[in-house]
């Protein structure tokens, strides 16, 4: 299988790196955009755009709308900051925003833990035969569910 497994960032240099991704994009860094980002960042499982916005009133001290939070996600997932989670309608950090591929999601039933792992050429198969069906503009979406080896044994 032909994988692509880039270093994973975090912390500050993940941050560093998501604000210029955006700049980048012609998009401005700005204080509330940064406060998405880090309740995103803090997350451990893929997050909804309401528990990030409870997340973000509660360190702003006042409520933020959940419509506020989406309209941000939206951005962050056109420019590579992060990845939705379809199935779940939930949104997780992209650990490398300047790396462009495919996602597939490996998602715990158990925990809800979402690991991404990158095959181009499974994705790439995918692209071909939507393009051969006339399709353009292909996003693959591929989500698989199952039990994390931290949750239960493989089968």
């Amino acid at each position: 299988m032909t994988s692509h497994m880039p270093h994973d960032l975090a912390g500050e240099h993940l941050i560093d790196a998501a604000r210029a991704a955006l700049v980048k994009a012609g998009e401005q860094w700005t204080d509330m955009r940064a406060d998405v980002y880090d309740a995103l960042t803090e997350r451990a499982t893929p997050a909804s755009a309401y528990d990030i916005a409870e997340g973000v009133g509660t360190r702003r001290g006042k409520r933020v709308a959940a419509n506020t939070v989406y309209r941000i996600l939206d951005l962050f997932v056109r420019v590579n900051l992060a990845r939705r989670v379809e199935s779940a309608n939930a949104y997780v950090a992209n650990p490398h925003p300047g790396c462009r591929h495919d996602c597939i999601f490996l998602i715990c039933d158990v925990c809800g833990q979402a690991t991404h792992i990158d095959d181009d050429r499974m994705t790439g198969a995918l692209r071909d035969a939507a393009r051969h069906a006339g399709f353009a503009d292909v996003r693959p979406v591929v989500e698989i569910r199952g039990t994390c080896s931290r949750c239960g044994p493989a089968e």
